[in-house]
């Protein structure tokens, strides 16, 4: 169950970061800065639940942060047609290596 907590954490920050974007553009409804507050407000409260219930926070807050590192730039890519290069996917890719390594180093040691 800790691992569904989870991933509504990694979603919301998403979607409050995704939020943040269209906020952020000329004219903008400033209601979207509702749904930016409501996206991290659900994170952190998510992500403190997945900490409650047994998570390390290092594992936690790497698959967090990678998860959404490398969402958000999906998504980005997909609904503001920014950039994502081979080097950027790269990136992404040492990110979420890292998170494994991370992963597997705390699971060995329990």
């Amino acid at each position: 169950m800790s691992w569904v907590i989870l991933m509504g954490a990694i979603l919301s920050e998403v979607g409050g970061t995704l939020s943040l974007r269209m906020a952020s553009q000329p004219g903008a409804d400033r209601r979207w800065f509702l749904a930016v507050g409501a996206g991290y407000l659900a994170a952190f409260v998510l992500l403190s639940l997945t900490l409650s219930l047994g998570v390390a926070l290092g594992v936690a807050y790497g698959i967090w942060a990678a998860c959404g590192v490398a969402l958000t730039a999906l998504a980005s890519r997909v609904l503001f047609k920014e950039p994502l290069t081979a080097v950027m996917l790269l990136g992404i890719g040492l990110v979420i290596a890292g998170v494994l390594v991370i992963e597997l180093n705390a699971t060995h040691h329990r």
